[in-house]
């Protein structure tokens, strides 16, 4: 749930909370029968003590805005919906013990057999997708849609499912967007190829963040883009080095979990980075693609939030749940819907509509959230066991960046350069790694020689421990 709190507020947290949540349900963003999240679960996203959240559930209870159910949690009550309040403008788990306890004595077989460690990036834990659990829902949301909806659906998508997102949205990265706005996808990547399409200009280039995924960049070359690098540091694109003479198109920026070197980027760049594309002209392409994945400090608000009508959004659950169902949003300025849909028609006509039904009801359900939750857990635990085992084998000899929030984080090593050699003689003997150098277009920059990803997502503790003790055998 998407709660802001301000530690320099005179309002007791328990106050702002409290607020927070009553303006949810008066304006119609958290619904009747809608569950909230647990106690224990509020208190640890919030930073705050559970009594704190405690005492603001007990106190709206008492009020008559939630209803406390024994052994189902707790619930906005019943026939608020009815109520008419402006607006503001604005299962089947398997215990984590037992599965790292299987799959560590199953990895560490295939290590030793293949000795392939992989620590690519971005790569959800697969396993811990909710096969049953999806395939029931399903087949259930199949059986019981009306024949009109077997037919051809808007180009927009599926209204339920662009529905569910806004709300999601709303709780979880404090989004306030109409399902008007919402364009469903095949993925964050046919969503960028569309915004490269639709803005492409005769003159003008799109600039991008230098280094970043090179995938990325081709899908934008691939429209008829030119591209423009544009260098970045630990917290981000350096946006004191603009230039007001550039013919830009869009800017291509990932400013909550900058990729691949992780940084945030603060308020002051978030600011001059929209006022330079007001007085461009221009766009600002905003992948949100892991923010749901943060383990450190409070949680980073969206670019989009700041300026609707300049900001293209871009989200995915390949990486929240599986690359394989291939679903993604965009939310977009008014002005640019039109043409949007037009050439989303022309794309594919429509994104996979059974597909979107089904991730309809298991965002409504409150699945989607669970499931988040509980692989923040598990990939929490990951990073820490890789940060562990480096500290382990490499103490005093490298810096971690990124590391906050994502499926991955960037090693800096004081006293090593990840030459061609290294790097091919660290996979000869069974793992792989990725230099950032991977990731420049401007391959002249050297700053990066000593700095490689690391992800830590889809590996369990044993392949993570032998990953780092084969490091060390090879890095002198």
């Amino acid at each position: 749930m998407w709660i802001a709190i301000d530690s320099n507020c005179k309002m007791p947290l328990n106050r702002q909370i409290y607020n927070r949540i009553r303006e949810m349900i008066l304006n119609g963003t958290l619904i009747s029968g809608e569950k909230l999240p647990s106690t224990r679960r509020l208190s640890k996203d919030l930073g705050v003590s559970r009594n704190t959240i405690l005492e603001v559930y007990n106190q709206m209870i008492a009020e008559g805005y939630l209803e406390g159910h024994h052994g189902s949690g707790t619930v906005v009550s019943g026939g608020m919906q009815d109520l008419k309040f402006p607006v503001n403008s604005v299962n089947g788990y398997r215990s984590e013990d037992e599965f790292n306890r299987k799959k560590s004595i199953n990895n560490k077989e295939e290590v030793q057999k293949q000795q392939r460690i992989d620590f690519r990036s971005g790569v959800p834990a697969l396993e811990l997708f909710p096969q049953k659990a999806w395939a029931k829902l399903y087949q259930n949301t199949c059986s019981n849609l009306p024949a009109a909806s077997y037919g051809y659906c808007s180009s927009s998508g599926v209204w339920a499912l662009r529905e569910e997102i806004s709300r999601y949205l709303s709780r979880s990265r404090g989004i306030s967007c109409t399902p008007e706005r919402i364009i469903i996808t095949s993925g964050a990547t046919q969503g960028l190829s569309l915004v490269a399409h639709l803005l492409n200009q005769e003159n003008k280039n799109v600039l991008v963040e230098d280094p970043t995924h090179p995938g990325l960049r081709k899908v934008i070359t691939t429209a008829g883009c030119r591209i423009k690098t544009h260098p970045t540091d630990e917290r981000g694109i350096k946006t004191e080095l603009l230039n007001p003479a550039d013919p830009l198109s869009f800017i291509y920026t990932t400013p909550s979990h900058q990729y691949p070197l992780g940084g945030i980027l603060p308020i002051q760049r978030r600011l001059s980075l929209l006022s330079f594309a007001e007085a461009n002209n221009c766009y600002v392409v905003e992948d949100d693609y892991d923010s749901e994945f943060r383990y450190e400090g409070p949680p980073v608000n969206a670019l989009y939030e700041l300026n609707p009508e300049r900001v293209i959004y871009l989200g995915s659950f390949s990486k929240i749940l599986t690359p394989a169902i291939r679903l993604g949003f965009m939310i977009l300025p008014d002005q640019l819907l039109k043409d949007c849909k037009t050439l989303k028609t022309y794309s594919d006509v429509h994104t996979d509509a059974l597909s979107q039904y089904t991730l309809a009801e298991f965002i409504r359900s409150g699945s989607l959230e669970k499931h988040i939750w509980k692989m923040k857990k598990y990939y929490h635990k990951n990073r820490n066991h890789l940060i562990r085992e480096l500290n382990r084998q490499f103490a005093g000899e490298f810096h971690i960046l990124g590391q906050a929030a994502g499926l991955h984080m960037v090693v800096q090593f004081h006293n090593t350069v990840f030459s061609k050699e290294l790097v091919q003689e660290i996979e000869h003997h069974g793992v792989r790694i990725y230099p950032v150098e991977n990731y420049l277009l401007e391959h002249s920059d050297t700053s990066h020689s000593n700095q490689i990803l690391m992800g830590y997502s889809h590996l369990n503790f044993e392949a993570i421990t032998a990953g780092v003790d084969i490091l060390r055998e090879i890095i002198p």
